[in-house]
């Protein structure tokens, strides 16, 4: 459940402690702890030091707030801490704050469940229908799992299986030439078992051969299905690979349990 104090409390204690945990000489544009004059660029309003801890303190928070600001007060936010600062007596009780905190919480999460279902069946129906209209297209083939898959260079040599290791370079996309991952533009391609990536990797790399580069088109029941792979791959998203094979490695590539799918870095 999400705990707006609890958000609050963690972010105005860790602002505090890691400002006054910094070594005195940390900072290169330090000024005397004493100093009475504020810089030319320094706002009136904020002039002293406590004005503008109490601001930085405050921007903090807002920008913790703002995912969620359209159930956020700010007047009455400045009043409630105008009142805890200054001592005075709740004007609700820490049952009423609670139980308000907790069913507000309850709605943001059932927008986001809500919004994250419509995301999902829009993305599901798109990808449905690019996948119908690109299955048509000249030199595009559709195997039975659903991967569809076209040849831009043919290369030779041995087939990897599912149990090889693989050395590739590769761009990822999303429907809308939105590029998520790219070992180009990363400048070095990538080694991993085969069996470790998503499905539509183990099943589309095996019908390659070294020096070849293919494009695969992935259902997200081939990719990563309804949980996508937040931020940059929402649920239920088809995808769009080219794949380039540079090397195979037949040695033991026996896949760990916790071993994380290459095909996507979080950037």
């Amino acid at each position: 459940m999400f705990k707006l104090s609890r958000v609050l409390l963690a972010l105005a204690c860790a602002t505090f402690v890691v400002a006054c945990n910094k070594p005195a000489g940390d900072s290169k544009d330090a000024k005397p702890a004493d100093a009475k004059t504020a810089d030319a660029s320094t706002p009136s309003d904020l002039s002293t030091d406590p004005q503008k801890f109490s601001y930085s303190i405050g921007f903090d928070i807002g920008h913790s707030l703002s995912q969620i600001k359209d159930n956020v007060d700010v007047p009455a936010l400045e009043k409630g801490i105008e009142e805890s600062v200054g001592g005075k007596t709740a004007r609700l009780t820490d049952q009423q704050r609670e139980e308000i905190k907790n069913a507000v919480a309850k709605k943001i999460q059932e927008k986001q469940v809500a919004d994250r279902a419509a995301a999902g069946q829009k993305n599901k129906d798109d990808g449905d229908k690019f996948l119908a209209d690109n299955g048509k297209k000249p030199g595009v083939k559709t195997t039975a799992s659903g991967l569809q898959y076209e040849v831009i260079t043919e290369g030779k040599g041995d087939h990897p299986k599912a149990t090889d290791k693989v050395t590739v370079n590769y761009k990822g996309s999303l429907l809308d030439g939105t590029v998520f991952d790219s070992s180009y533009d990363r400048g070095e391609p990538v080694s991993f078992p085969l069996a470790n990536v998503i499905p539509g990797w183990t099943e589309g790399v095996q019908l390659m051969t070294p020096g070849s580069k293919y494009k695969f088109y992935l259902p997200s029941t081939l990719a990563y299905g309804e949980r996508g792979a937040p931020p940059k791959i929402g649920p239920n998203s088809a995808l769009v690979f080219e794949v380039e094979l540079i090397s195979i490695d037949k040695g033991d590539a026996a896949p760990k349990a916790d071993a994380a799918k290459p095909a996507v870095k979080s950037k």
